[in-house]
């Protein structure tokens, strides 16, 4: 079931390490890479059907066609290796087993976007990531894979590490580009949007690390390699962190499209312990829950997804066995999306906040039917009523929580409250 196309060197050792690197094909795309125009490059990306893998699944060189063209301002790239999303795991192996890999891409796009300084923005807690990362920009300078020419090639490009400071929002793509230039980590008003006015109101395209990483195999093999790989709209590999009550949770590179339950059941061992499936979050916490019966019937990919009304996010699947009070699940995914609110917009300031103390009375005995019905109207009235889609992030799930496992929010309702 496993295709390796980003996680080829991930069991070599040492192969962050760029001699190693190189000695199992990194930076051979370069060649190529010179010998194309930049047109040629964005139709490649383009026609490989490859979606963004930061969770909006947009396609990737349709957004670097958005840039402005002949506008006197330079333009830059910013990579997202933030990956705050609780269950998401996948850009934390590029960074640690394979940066060059990325380097690789950054160059990549950077060639086809006519961009001359990119920002690796990465989360602030990955400190271990961050040296590894560094240390491979690093080497990448002194191999002259970067600096004033590219593998000897009339291009400049320097990478900028810039590490945040340990805030969810920061992974919002213009509140990342806020974080950059030395402000506080809040989302911007779009449009307009990065790609006509982001980093230093210059433009700018923002791309998830596994993006990035996902490059240099197109770029070598081709669009048509690529696609032969996943589903008709779902082109290609995703790193699927698979975590929770299973067998043998870890990081898998599938192809999109394969049935969840067999993925679940045939690579993840299935639900550990000999225990029952209770429900499946299938891209990370923000994602909208599956039911086992729902889970049969859904594939990893965006459209099966959509059509499930949940979404593919980052592809952090997390298993539920039976043994899970939903109800206790619930308020920690509140605590924590209230606690990451940047505090900008008050239907998630106060909301979420609001949110919390109805579930904790719940769960202290205190609560009534009335409240559980509150909590279905609050997400009503807070969901894509704010500048970012951080409050959508917890009213989606926890509606979907309310609507499929209402009996047990039920059953914390006291007779005397209600």
């Amino acid at each position: 079931m496993e295709v390796k196309i980003l996680s080829t060197k991930f069991d070599i050792e040492n192969a962050h390490l760029i001699d190693v690197a190189k000695s199992h094909g990194a930076y051979q795309t370069l060649d190529k890479l010179f010998s194309m125009t930049p047109e040629d490059v964005i139709n490649e990306v383009k026609d490989s059907g490859l979606r963004g893998r930061g969770g909006a699944g947009f396609p990737a060189g349709v957004k670097w066609s958005f840039l402005p063209k002949d506008l006197d301002k330079p333009t830059y790239l910013a990579v997202n290796s933030d990956e705050s999303e609780p269950a998401t795991f996948k850009d934390r192996y590029i960074l640690v087993k394979d940066p060059h890999l990325m380097i690789e891409g950054i160059i990549i796009c950077c060639y086809a976007i006519g961009c001359h300084d990119a920002y690796i923005y990465i989360r602030g807690e990955y400190t271990s990531q961050v040296k590894a990362l560094q240390r491979a920009i690093d080497e990448a300078y002194e191999a002259g894979y970067l600096g004033e020419t590219v593998d000897g090639n009339d291009f400049r490009l320097d990478v900028t590490v810039h590490r945040g400071a340990g805030a969810y929002v920061c992974g919002e793509e213009t509140a990342l580009l806020e974080s950059i230039e030395g402000k506080k980590g809040q989302p911007r008003s779009k449009p307009p949007f990065p790609a006509v006015v982001g980093l230093y109101d210059c433009p700018t395209i923002i791309n998830n690390v596994q993006t990035i990483a996902s490059l240099p195999f197109i770029i070598q093999e081709g669009a048509d390699a690529y696609k032969a790989h996943g589903t008709e709209k779902s082109c290609g590999t995703h790193l699927f962190g698979i975590s929770g009550h299973v067998e043998k949770p870890g990081m898998y590179e599938l192809p999109l499209g394969l049935p969840l339950m067999e993925v679940l059941e045939k690579v993840a061992g299935g639900v550990w312990k000999g225990r029952k499936l209770k429900g499946v979050i299938p891209g990370g916490s923000s994602t909208p829950v599956l039911t086992p019966e729902e889970a049969k019937t859904v594939n990893l990919d965006y459209e099966s997804m959509a059509e499930h009304k949940t979404m593919f996010g980052s592809g952090g699947i997390v298993v539920l066995d039976e043994t899970v009070d939903i109800v206790k699940l619930v308020e920690n995914l509140i605590y924590f999306y209230h606690h990451e609110s940047c505090g900008q917009c008050t239907p998630c300031r106060e909301g979420l906040g609001w949110m919390l103390k109805i579930v904790k009375k719940l769960l202290a005995g205190e609560g009534s039917m009335a409240d559980i019905d509150l909590l279905v109207e609050l997400c009503d009235n807070i969901e894509m009523k704010t500048v970012c889609v951080l409050s959508a992030a917890c009213t989606m799930p926890v509606r979907s929580y309310l609507k499929k496992f209402r009996h047990e929010f039920e059953a914390y309702v006291s007779d005397a409250a209600s």
